[in-house]
Parts: C-alpha cells; sequence; structure tokens
C-alpha cells in the first residue's frame, strides 16, 4: 500500500538522503557537493548577502554626499565580513524572515540590515542598504558569481577528462582497429586515433564554454536609473554602476529592462550542452567497442555486475553519464530557448526556472565523474581487434582502387565493386585479384604485401599530435 502523506516523514533541513525527492540531493549527493555549495539556495542567499553588502561599501565610497555614506570602523567591519564570508547561519535567517514577509530578496536586504544595526549603523547608513535598487539587481549578479564559480569548477574536471583522453590517445596511437561506417566495415583506423578525435572536439568545448561573457546589469526597476537621478541628480550613476558591476569581475551590460536578458547565460547553458552532446557520443562509442571486445573493463573486487549472470562486468559507468548528460541537456536546451524571453519590461517566469540551474549542471558534473571511472577501468584489447581485421581484407579494396586512379586506369572502382562487394574477401584472393591488374609489378608486389593493419593512414600520427 502507498504511504499517504500524513505517513510521509515530516520535512527536515537535515533530510536523510534516502528520503531525498531529488537524486542529486540523495544518491548522488556526494557527487553534486562542489555544486551545491554553490548553486543551492542556501548558495544563493549567501550570494545575495554578499552583492547587498558590496554594494553598500561601494556606494558608500562612490557617493559619499549622502548622508549616511560615512561609515564607522565598526559598521564597515561588518559589512566586509557580508560581503566576503557571510555567517554559516544567514542562509536560515534570511529564511525566517522570508517566511514572515513573503519575499525573498527583501529578506536579503532585512537580514544586511539587522546585521549592520547590530554593529552600531546610523539610520541612515540603514537606508543605505538595497539602495535604488530592484530584487533583480541583486540576483543577476549573484547569479552571474555563482555560475561564473560554477564554471571553473565545471571546467576543471572536464580538463581532468580531456586530459585522460589524450592520454589513452597516445597510448593507443598504434593500436589499428577496423573502422564502422554504418556499421559496416570500413578502411581500418587506430584506436587511438578515434580516442583523439574526442580530445580535440573537448579542447574546442571547453574554450567555448570559458569564452562566454558574464554579464551583470545594475540600473534599477526598468534599467533607466529612474530612482538614482531623482535621489542624487548629480551624480554619473551609470559610471557608478559600471564601476560596481566590473568590481565582481563581470562585464557591465548597459541597456536592459528590468532584467538583464539572461542572453549570456543562454550561451553559458547552450556551450556547456554542446560538451554534454559529444560525451554522449562518446559514451555511445565506447559502450560499442566494449560490446564489440575491443575494450575490456577491469573488475572490481567485491562488485556485482548482474544480480543473476555472476560473469557481467557491465559498462554501467558509460551508461550512468549518457544517462544523467540525457537529462542536464534537457534542462540546458530549455533554459538556453527559455531564459531570453521575458514579456515587456519583466515577467517572473525566469525566476522559478534560474532556480533550476543547479539541477541542470549537478546532473552535468555527476555524467562528467561517472566518464572519468569508466575511463580508468578500459583497456584494449589488442587480438580481438587483431582477429576482426584478419577477417577483414575487403576493407583494402579501397586502397587498390585509389591506386588504379593514381595510374590512370580506367573503371578502378568498379574492377573493386565488383570482385569485393557482397562476399567474404581473404589474403589469397585478394592477391589473385591483384594479379590481373593492369599494374607494374613492383606496384603490384606493394599492393600484395600490404595487410589490414597497415592501412590505417596517417592514424599514428595523428593521434601522438593530440
Amino acid at each position: 500500500m502507498s504511504a499517504s502523506p500524513r505517513d510521509a516523514p515530516p520535512p527536515s533541513d537535515s533530510l536523510a538522503a534516502v528520503d531525498a525527492l531529488s537524486p542529486l540531493d540523495g544518491r548522488y549527493r556526494a557527487a553534486t557537493a562542489a555544486l551545491r555549495v554553490l548553486l543551492s539556495e542556501g548558495g544563493l542567499i549567501r550570494e545575495r548577502v554578499g552583492i547587498e553588502a558590496r554594494w553598500l561599501l561601494h556606494l558608500a565610497a562612490a557617493v559619499p554626499q549622502l548622508p549616511g555614506a560615512r561609515l564607522s570602523a565598526t559598521v564597515r567591519e561588518r559589512a566586509q565580513h557580508l560581503a566576503e564570508a557571510p555567517d554559516a547561519n544567514a542562509a536560515a535567517a534570511v529564511k525566517l524572515i522570508e517566511a514572515r514577509i513573503n519575499h525573498d530578496v527583501k529578506a536579503v536586504e532585512y537580514y544586511v540590515r539587522a546585521e549592520l544595526t547590530a554593529a552600531g549603523a546610523s539610520a541612515a547608513t540603514l537606508e543605505l542598504v538595497h539602495f535604488a535598487c530592484t530584487s533583480e539587481d541583486i540576483n543577476n549578479l549573484s547569479y552571474a558569481c555563482l555560475l561564473k564559480a560554477a564554471r571553473g569548477e565545471l571546467l576543471a574536471v572536464l580538463g581532468e577528462r580531456r586530459g585522460e583522453l589524450t592520454g589513452l590517445a597516445h597510448r593507443y596511437a598504434e593500436l589499428a582497429m577496423l573502422a564502422r561506417t554504418h556499421g559496416q566495415a570500413a578502411s581500418p583506423t587506430t584506436l587511438g586515433k578515434e580516442i583523439g578525435n574526442f580530445a580535440a572536439r573537448l579542447t574546442r568545448a571547453q574554450q567555448r564554454i570559458n569564452e562566454v561573457r558574464i554579464l551583470g546589469k545594475w540600473n534599477g526597476a526598468v534599467g533607466n536609473f529612474n530612482a538614482h537621478v531623482v535621489a542624487v541628480p548629480g551624480v554619473d550613476w551609470p559610471a557608478v554602476s559600471a564601476a560596481f558591476v566590473t568590481s565582481l569581475s563581470l562585464e557591465y551590460n548597459p541597456l536592459t529592462t528590468q532584467i538583464e536578458p539572461h542572453d549570456w547565460i543562454g550561451e553559458y547553458c547552450d556551450a556547456i550542452a554542446a560538451a554534454n552532446t559529444i560525451l554522449i557520443d562518446l559514451c555511445r562509442d565506447f559502450w560499442g567497442y566494449i560490446s564489440l571486445g575491443y575494450l575490456r573493463q577491469r573488475a572490481v573486487a567485491g562488485e556485482v555486475g548482474s544480480s543473476t549472470m555472476p560473469h557481467k562486468i557491465n559498462p554501467i559507468d558509460f551508461e550512468n553519464a549518457e544517462g544523467n548528460l540525457g537529462v542536464a541537456n534537457a534542462l540546458l536546451r530549455h533554459f538556453a530557448d527559455k531564459l531570453p524571453l521575458s514579456r515587456w519590461q519583466r515577467d517572473l517566469t525566469d525566476s522559478t526556472v534560474l532556480r533550476n540551474l543547479g539541477v541542470a549542471l549537478g546532473h552535468t558534473l555527476i555524467a562528467w565523474n561517472a566518464l572519468g571511472r569508466g575511463l580508468t577501468r578500459i583497456e584494449a584489447d589488442a587480438p580481438r581487434m587483431e582477429a576482426d581485421l584478419a577477417g577483414a581484407w575487403e576493407v583494402l579494396g579501397e586502397a587498390v582502387q585509389t591506386v588504379l586512379r593514381s595510374a590512370g586506369v580506367a573503371g578502378g572502382y568498379e574492377r573493386l565493386k565488383d570482385f569485393t562487394r557482397g562476399r567474404p574477401i581473404d589474403a589469397p584472393m585478394l592477391a589473385h585479384f591483384i594479379d590481373t591488374l593492369p599494374l607494374d609489378a613492383a606496384e603490384k608486389t606493394r599492393l600484395k604485401t600490404m595487410r589490414p593493419q597497415d592501412y590505417v593512414g596517417l592514424a599514428v600520427k595523428l593521434a601522438r599530435g593530440i
């Protein structure tokens, strides 16, 4: 019988992992710890506190004619502490205020004011907290700073995966492998070259993620500095705001509505989704190579592969990665499409969507780490690859027909098509066929000494050059 709501455990801030609705905070809690400190609600609240405190300090320095701009040493010290390292209980304290007033950002303002009041701030100084701000001034900078930090965490992990793939590309640069196009036997390659393809793609993906310009706005209720100008007309408010945004190592966006339009967040999400798509491709290829027996997985003592088939070592890390990458991309693509859209000067549909950024990036991080585990367990099975190549002499048809073309022999492709298509070819058959071709003796000898494993072009050089 299903449990009814009254049977469920009461809500708790210390919810056990097995009771978490989301696997990010349950089964995968440890795997997402690096992002939880940034992109949880607690992380967002702490960042909002920091932004409010930084604005007070910046405002006091930039517009000293404001009453309350002269901060006592005690108040300045407390504001700097709030700006750099809010207390561990700050999020819980803000949530208590929010429960009373039903506004998340205003609750942050009241918390900062209470902290400064305790430090002896004057009434005039307290009025500078959240001065001329709309909630989205606080929010957009908070998300920008958090996503900037999250990008650093993610790129470090992606760099590790790229490094591992590069190492495998070099290790297996010379290991010849039968290629498959359309699932059929094709011109040989090397395992290292095929792994190197992914390392090269990830290099470009990393660069794209890293080059997303992270923007911030700080211009009031509809982006016009209305309140700023009417309160203190003689100040160059765009310059004050630009200096504040750039002090956070963000790029200033001077033209917005109430919200920063989130174009850069769409680009950020799309860039990460593109990296994930590359890794889905990798997971599927490696899964296939494991299925073919080209890659073996090392057994881990005590690990169970199947509840009924004791022999199995399933490619679970690549499967786990693929599944989580799919979940992540479903969200990331939605974010990229939805977040740049807002009715007129603003609507609130972005607010609840932004709160799920950590979910998408969490699934991404789980996937990238699962892929790392999978890569540490694989070993190439050279004899298995050699066996497949030894039974695929037909792939040398491309080599022979191209030599015929280069020698000016008409119909070279058609000769090889008639000879090879739809039937197995072995070494003696191919040698006999080559003897019938209108080529000089030396060229015939060269072609007859070629083996499928020799026909890899520049694959070795390409793999070593990754």
